[in-house]
């Protein structure tokens, strides 16, 4: 982890404007619960970058869900050769998001859409997607599977949850074109908890009726 945090230190300056941005943005529409300026370096944007040596060189990375733009705006940070595409289901954080993009002069695409909007029109586009506090891994794989070329690949965010969550994915893995590579494991620093990053590669295309419509990836998940 020293390499993830000489990495923000490198940055701080952007990083405190992020903070600022964030904080104030955060009174107006609730973006995140934790305000704490140590915390939110910690649990967001640390948290946002444990898996950057996962991400190639010139990446494009799509983010769904990204809310506050957690993680893939800290990554853009410290890795500006990424392309960045940003998706939210909620148009005051795209706000938010185009707002912070300019005061930072980060060059990002953000999409106000639902998930399973965007990746029907977007489909295979992308090296790599990530997604943070979004949904449990079986929904979150028709989310994302579909949006990696083959040969990418999907860095999910976990807490401790990621063995269980891996266990209940194997059918959506083997149906959607994915496989298992490994589990990044992670324990903040100050206690502030253990993080697991689920990398997993796209080794064939996603069949074209994924993701389903109608919140189905959540209210029905593959099983």
């Amino acid at each position: 982890m020293e390499k993830q945090l000489d990495l923000l230190k490198l940055h701080k300056d952007e990083f405190d404007i992020y903070y600022q941005e964030l904080i104030s943005y955060n009174e107006k529409v609730n973006l995140t619960a934790i305000t704490d300026y140590n915390e939110v370096y910690i649990k967001h944007f640390l948290d946002s970058i444990l898996p950057i040596d996962e991400i190639k060189l010139n990446a494009s990375i799509i983010d769904i869900g990204t809310g506050a733009g957690f993680p893939s705006l800290p990554i853009k940070i410290v890795r500006p050769d990424i392309k960045l595409t940003m998706v939210d289901s909620l148009n005051k954080r795209v706000t938010f998001l185009n707002q912070i993009c300019k005061k930072l002069n980060i060059k990002s695409t953000n999409v106000h859409s639902r998930a399973e909007d965007f990746a029907k029109l977007n489909r295979e586009r992308y090296d790599i997607a990530v997604a943070r506090a979004v949904a449990r891994l079986n929904t979150l794989l028709e989310y994302l599977l579909p949006l990696v070329k083959v040969g990418g690949l999907v860095l999910a965010y976990k807490g401790t949850s990621s063995i269980d969550e891996l266990d209940e994915a194997k059918s959506a893995l083997s149906i959607l074109g994915g496989e298992y590579v490994k589990t990044l494991n992670f324990n903040l620093p100050n206690n502030l908890g253990e993080r697991n990053v689920i990398v997993i590669k796209k080794v064939k295309p996603t069949p074209s009726k994924y993701p389903r419509d109608k919140n189905q990836p959540k209210l029905n998940p593959i099983k």
